[in-house]
């Protein structure tokens, strides 16, 4: 796999999407959870999605469960949680693993494309981040600790 289109997701409605629809926006792909101390961060990803939405960027969040039990929900409930007390707007998929045996391939692919810290692979908690361009390349990786207001400049240099 060499770009982010040669991926289809399922969306938290349980519908494929070919991320290939996506060819052309600069994305920022993140694991998600709505009981973990960096949840409030869905604020910031909304507020980068609402200033940069019409200008062909998007958030894609997906929800994962691996790292404390911290989204132990229903995709109904994950996106109504999220809506209510965040205002979340921005599209979420399906509840998927980020690493292990049953992670999911889209993750997989962006571990490999961008390490983490010390040039580990794994995904160490929720809300770590992938900075994606216009061709589907990913830019840039960044840990649950990097506000999504920290990530601006990034994403006005790829727009």
């Amino acid at each position: 796999m060499t770009s982010i289109a040669d991926f289809t997701v399922t969306t938290n409605r349980g519908e494929p999407l070919d991320l290939a629809q996506k060819q052309g926006k600069v994305l920022l792909v993140v694991n998600t959870a709505s009981q973990c101390g960096f949840t409030p961060q869905y604020d910031g990803l909304e507020a980068l999605y609402q200033t940069y939405g019409e200008r062909d960027f998007e958030v894609l969040g997906f929800p994962c469960n691996q790292f404390g039990g911290q989204e132990p929900g229903e995709a109904e409930e994950i996106a109504q949680f999220c809506k209510v007390n965040f205002g979340v707007s921005f599209p979420l998929m399906a509840k998927v693993e980020v690493n292990g045996p049953e992670a999911s391939p889209l993750f997989d692919w962006l571990k490999r494309e961008a390490k983490g810290v010390l040039g580990t692979r794994a995904i160490k908690w929720n809300f770590t981040k992938f900075l994606i361009d216009r061709d589907g390349s990913v830019v840039r990786r960044y840990g649950p600790s990097d506000k999504p207001a920290n990530i601006a400049a990034d994403i006005e240099a790829l727009l």
